[in-house]
């Protein structure tokens, strides 16, 4: 599988040759959604709660007699029926969203994603991507020069400098290679990635 390779400018200059179990297997819709919905439900978190039958304020008093008054019967006003009643089954501050991946799928799922990246001509690799000072303008002027927007950059050692520069960037993401999550490569338009990253990954997935 050849990758393209450009410069500064934005110009193909090269190729760079890369796995093809990683960049250049088939796309499986199902499993990539499957990885993006258990990757966002485990990053949910239990902040809301609510109250059962037993934990809402009211009276143990009967609202009216078994019989005789032709509607229905009621015991308590705590009732779920009720308005102001508990909940049947309420939300829970210790709620688990989890969803369990096996390393087999989260790595077909990865190969998945990066080879659909570079199918649809969003994939491209750079020899480095560093900058001199740590200043969002530099970054950005390189970024526009390379004809990118809404840019996901993976190095395979994290500089400085340019993490820095992209933090007050909102289409401007930048991660090591072992920080890559697939909810990243799929919602940014282009991903950029250094040659080093581009070996990281073949360790990690292929």
């Amino acid at each position: 599988m050849e990758l393209k390779l450009i410069d500064d400018k934005g110009q193909s200059t090269a190729s760079v040759t890369a796995s093809d179990e990683l960049f250049g297997r088939e796309y499986n819709e199902a499993l990539v959604h499957q990885l993006v919905t258990a990757f966002m439900a485990n990053a949910r978190m239990g902040t809301r709660s609510q109250k059962t039958r037993a934990e809402v304020s009211h009276t143990t008093h009967k609202p009216w007699r078994q019989k005789g008054t032709g509607r229905a019967r009621s015991g308590m006003s705590s009732s779920p029926l009720w308005r102001g009643g508990g909940r049947t089954f309420p939300n829970r501050p210790d709620e688990n969203f989890t969803q369990k991946v096996n390393k087999k799928m989260y790595r077909a799922g990865m190969a998945s994603i990066l080879s659909e990246l570079a199918r649809l001509g969003r994939l491209t690799v750079v020899e480095g991507f560093t900058v001199e000072t740590p200043k969002t303008k530099v970054l950005t002027q390189k970024i526009k020069a390379m004809g990118l927007e809404n840019v996901l950059i993976v190095t395979d050692d994290l500089d400085e400098n340019l993490y820095l520069s992209s933090r007050n960037l909102p289409n401007v993401l930048v991660l090591e290679a072992h920080q890559a999550d697939p909810v990243n490569l799929v919602q940014f338009s282009n991903v950029v990635l250094t040659r080093n990253a581009v070996k990281k990954f073949e360790e990690m997935f292929a």
